[in-house]
């Protein structure tokens, strides 16, 4: 099994990237994979993306160790989702207490992919905005550039939030996936090239499987996309892929 990430700063940013990744495993079957698009009319969205990502990490490390030390049951991958976002959801409110913070500091996207190569099944729950591949199959979640932040229901019950949850996709028998934040739906050409051919940069970002041997396939594209083609996201672009070999 193969994964490949890119983070790409969106050429009308000047500042900071506000998009960030997780890749984290979870003892030895399950994957967890992120990603986060703060929103830039916000307050620090860079902070809100990072965070989201640091909370998450920790969820998965101390999931890894209660998993390892208490036989739990078994649970479907849907209540393993729950279960992470629950505590992704609890530790959020217990920062922004923390630290008095405002809700435009905690605004970001996430689209959490979670896992089990041993089952080859997964679910992929997108929280806001994000485009989906799953086996060559795209999928767009877009909500007019008005994304429903997470962090807008930190005050509500939880679990009358998740129920709402609809933007989720279970799949299995895994050949390629790819999460990617809105980013990559707004390359445009930043620079003449001698080149003028078209591409589909979705397609080729999320299906194509050219540079598949290299783990720096993501980036050797957007090089491409950028010095070939002249284009580059005006967006920040977060983006991982998994191919599993059969």
């Amino acid at each position: 099994m193969n994964i490949y990430s890119a983070l790409q700063m969106g050429d009308y940013h000047t500042h900071h990237c506000e998009d960030d990744l997780l890749i984290k495993k979870i003892g030895s079957d399950q994957l967890i994979c992120a990603i986060m698009d703060g929103c830039s009319t916000a307050m620090d969205s860079h902070f809100a993306s990072t965070l989201i990502g640091k909370l998450l990490r920790k969820t998965a490390i101390e999931k890894g160790y209660k998993d390892l030390y208490e036989n739990s049951g078994t649970k479907s991958l849907d209540e393993e989702l729950k279960e992470i976002v629950r505590n992704l959801f609890k530790e959020l409110v217990f920062v922004k207490n923390r630290l008095m913070l405002d809700e435009k500091e905690l605004l970001s996207t996430l689209v959490i992919l979670l896992y089990n190569s041993k089952e080859n099944k997964g679910v992929v729950l997108s929280i806001g905005d994000g485009v989906i591949s799953i086996n060559g199959k795209i999928t767009e979640f877009d909500r007019d550039n008005k994304p429903d932040y997470l962090a807008y229901h930190l005050h509500e019950d939880f679990e009358e939030w998740y129920a709402h949850q609809h933007q989720k996709i279970f799949f299995d028998h895994l050949s390629d996936i790819s999460i990617a934040t809105d980013g990559i739906l707004t390359f445009t050409k930043i620079k003449k090239t001698d080149n003028e051919e078209q591409i589909n940069i979705v397609e080729y970002l999320m299906t194509d499987q050219s540079y598949h041997d290299t783990e720096e396939m993501l980036n050797r594209k957007l090089k491409k996309l950028e010095h070939h083609y002249g284009l580059k996201p005006t967006d920040d672009l977060a983006m991982i892929r998994i191919i599993r070999e059969h």
